[in-house]
């Protein structure tokens, strides 16, 4: 195992969206760790406080060059990264080792037409919000006394597909901007893989966020983090599945919440079918008795986001996806 450093520079960033045209920012082995760096705000940076730049961010920001701007989404990902023997039909382990904010202040934009209630915010607003990286938390609004807890991660962890211009804004069975507040540092998110290598990008790194993310957008926040990419042949379960100290997750997608919520309540069905041997039946009754379903986002149009959470303290004996 090695263990690796990616900076974000302009060679090893691209915005907007996955491709497979895209050639490796790194290329390493099965089970090797990896320091990430990543840059948020592409597009605010001419409005942002000198804290919020550095040099290299503001490389980017002004020399990215075109092929590196793969569609329209807003999102700077760090990648991708080639894992060695990778394969289509494959399953990607991407353990979250760490994760914290790398400068101390983030930004919240409202966008028009966006939102849970873009038809009441209709204006666009930006506001930088300090982070106070020492006591980890956020004063919002500030002077207000109100401290928001920082509880950072990564919005986006995805794989590239056959699609050459995929947008980096709605989530989906490869991953991308799930935007789930629950895996945090020492959680893991198992994803398919489509292309050889894999071809995985992170970023859009947020300190904190509630469920929902009902604004469009969390504490968005440049992110470094500690990966670990591990490449299995025969993991059985409905992908994406993750997995915490506490809980497993299973997620759903889809247009509307309704049909987002089934998909993750079917998944959860499946996983306890296998990994539990139970009836589907019985398996429909233990979420209902158990399960708590989340509102992931509703913003990332056009795919809203809904995840399970089974606790695995009711689970028999020391229970977790690695080693099942």
């Amino acid at each position: 195992m090695h263990h690796h450093i990616l900076k974000a520079t302009k060679e090893t960033v691209h915005l907007g969206g996955f491709s497979h045209l895209l050639p490796p920012a790194i290329t390493i082995d099965s089970g090797d760790t990896v320091e990430v760096e990543t840059y948020t705000g592409y597009y605010v940076h001419k409005e942002a406080p000198a804290e919020f730049l550095t040099a290299e961010f503001l490389d980017i920001c002004q020399n990215l060059p075109d092929e590196k701007k793969i569609s329209g989404g807003p999102h700077l990902l760090t990648g991708p990264i080639y894992i060695k023997d990778a394969a289509p039909g494959d399953i990607l382990e991407v353990r979250l080792k760490s994760i914290s904010p790398s400068l101390p202040v983030g930004f919240n934009a409202i966008r028009p037409g966006w939102g849970a209630l873009p038809k009441e915010f209709t204006q666009p607003a930006l506001r930088f919000i300090d982070l106070d990286l020492v006591n980890q938390v956020a004063e919002f609004p500030k002077n207000s006394g109100i401290k928001i807890p920082l509880k950072p991660f990564f919005g986006i962890l995805g794989v590239a597909t056959p699609e050459c211009d995929r947008s980096s804004v709605p989530p989906g069975y490869y991953g991308g901007n799930i935007d789930n507040p629950e895996l945090q540092a020492n959680s893991r998110i198992f994803l398919p893989i489509f292309l050889p290598g894999a071809l995985f990008s992170i970023g859009d790194g947020h300190s904190a966020q509630g469920d929902g993310e009902v604004n469009v957008t969390a504490i968005e926040t440049s992110m470094n983090g500690v990966i670990q990419l591990i490449v299995h042949k025969d993991i059985p379960w409905k992908l994406p599945i993750a997995e915490t100290e506490s809980d497993i997750i299973t997620m759903g997608f889809g247009v509307t919440l309704d049909a987002a919520f089934e998909d993750a309540l079917r998944n959860m069905i499946s996983f306890l079918q296998d990994a539990m041997n139970m009836s589907a039946e019985d398996a429909y009754v233990l979420c209902s008795l158990a399960v708590s379903f989340r509102i992931t986002q509703v913003v990332n149009s056009p795919q809203k986001g809904v995840h399970g959470m089974l606790p695995k303290s009711i689970l028999p004996g020391e229970w977790n996806l690695k080693n099942k």
